[in-house]
Order: C-alpha cells, then structure tokens, then sequence
C-alpha cells in the first residue's frame, strides 16, 4: 500500500501492473474500500495494465475528516482530479456507484481527465430505494460487532446470494477498537453528511455533468439491482455503451467477477489511444490534459 496526500486527505493506494502500461484507476463505491477491486486489479495488471484502487476519504486506510470539517462531494470530486491528475497519461476510470457519480463530476469539471469512464451500475439518476437499502444496512450496527462471526452475519443478511464471509476475509472490512468490538472501516459521519444531502439536487447537478463529458462511457448495469432502473438506463443510453449482467445485483463487480472482469478488459482492449473531445463539428484528441 502507498499513499497520495489530496491536500486535506491522504488517501490509500494499490498499485499493480508495469509502471508505464496503460492505467486503471478504480474508484469504490459508498461503505466499501479499495479491497473491493482485487480480483479485477490483479487480471488487469497480468493482462499488461497498471491498476490504482484507492480508499476514498473516510474509508479503509484513507484520512478522515476533522471533526468541524463536514464531508461534500465537492472533496470527493477534488481527490478524484488529485489521483487522476498525477498519472502520466489520462487513466481509465472504472468506478462503481459513489465513485461512479464523482467520476462524472471530475471530468465535467476538467475534460480530458479520463480517457473513458467504466460506470459500474450507476446512472446520473437512481432509484431511491436501493440507497435507502444499503443506508439501513451501514447504520444498523451503531455499536458494532463483538466478533467477526457476528459480522459475518450481518453480511450474509444483506447478500444472501452470496458466499458466507470468513473471518480471514472480513479483516480487512472493520477495524477492531480498544473494547474489542469491530466496526466497519468508513466514518459514520458519511451517512449523514454525504448521503443525507438532497437527492434531487445531487441527480440535478449529475445529469448536467453527464451532459458535458466527451471521453468514452460504458454502462455495465445488473439485472437484480435496485437502484438503476430500466428507465434510467434508458435515459443514458444517448452517452454511453452498454452491457448488461442479468443475474448481478448492485454489487455486480462481486456477484460474477469473471463476467464482470472480462467485460471491462474486452472494452479496455478496444478503446482508442486517446480520448475523444467533441466541440460543434471538430473532434480534439487530447492526449496528457493534466490538472
């Protein structure tokens, strides 16, 4: 693990792949941490790519906010632009859900930070109730957990679709406090002060920024979730490519990783050298457009 200091943050990084191979940068999603891109990172860097998940500020090994510093998406964009804007050449970004909705944001905001983007089942719009799903699910243990089995617990709850986690495997999802109870790796504080803002507005401000964005998009939605609908798919489509998975959940990168991992690097392997800025009639190829 390394680090990069985003100003008021240092953010965890995992880097894999030859240093000047192609770049991915991995952007997680709201509750989870970097860990979640290992499989994927690992193909991808033996397939000749070089891979960074980080850890966005207040989860897993990254830097909290001070207590009188209240989280915004503004801070998440900003530490998007910091990573992304420190690699050589503009990196794809594959991002799911939260990361997903930043990535939008960043290049808006500085076009030609991306060469493509990868939304992993995240649309500028969203159906509220699967947020209100997964918001129950990282508030329903205020006080933690008195061991990882009870975890573990807590987990297959929530996915029953999948394999139960082991302690092994949960180690690196919570942390252990001086009384022995674990917690889950993300501020508490992000419930209320990221995702409690105002969904219209936050869509609103999205949709505007999906609008703007010129690189390449790709779309890989999942057939069971329940937060990008068919209607918000549709509503995409105009701006991006598309694949579906049928049997994957919101957490698709984890339902069927060999169906996911093989559909970004088939899409990976066909992109263009550069990403592609349309402007009226003129098309800018925009090569190393750094921050």
């Amino acid at each position: 693990m390394s680090s990069v200091n985003a100003g008021d943050a240092v953010l965890a990084v995992s880097m894999r792949g030859a240093e000047h191979a192609p770049t991915v940068l991995f952007a997680h999603g709201f509750g989870q941490t970097r860990h979640a891109w290992e499989a994927t990172a690992m193909t991808l860097a033996n397939k000749g790519y070089r891979t960074l998940a980080y850890d966005a500020r207040g989860h897993g090994d990254s830097s909290s906010n001070a207590a009188d510093q209240p989280y915004s998406a503004t801070q998440f964009t900003d530490d998007l632009i910091v990573l992304a804007g420190e690699q050589p050449e503009p990196p794809v970004l594959v991002a799911a859900s939260m990361g997903g909705l930043f990535g939008l944001l960043a290049e808006a905001r500085w076009p030609g930070l991306f060469r493509a983007i990868v939304l992993v089942d995240i649309t500028p719009r969203w159906d509220t109730t699967g947020v209100e799903r997964i918001l129950r699910f990282m508030t329903a243990h205020p006080d933690g957990f008195a061991s990882l089995d009870a975890a573990a617990d807590a987990i297959a709850a929530y996915l029953p679709h999948r394999p139960r986690k082991t302690p092994g495997q949960l180690q690196a999802l919570l942390r252990q406090r001086a009384d022995g109870r674990w917690h889950w790796h993300w501020d508490p504080r992000l419930v209320d002060e990221l995702a409690g803002q105002d969904a219209q507005l936050q869509q609103h401000a999205l949709l505007e920024a999906a609008a703007q964005v010129r690189c390449p998009m790709l779309l890989i939605s999942g057939g069971r979730s329940d937060l990008v609908t068919p209607a918000n798919i549709a509503e995409f489509l105009s701006i991006a490519q598309h694949v579906h998975l049928p049997d994957a959940t919101h957490m698709l990168a984890g339902d069927d990783n060999t169906t996911f991992t093989a559909t970004v690097l088939h899409y990976l392997d066909a992109l263009p050298a550069a990403c592609t800025i349309a402007a009226s009639n003129t098309t800018e190829h925009v090569t190393g457009a750094r921050p």
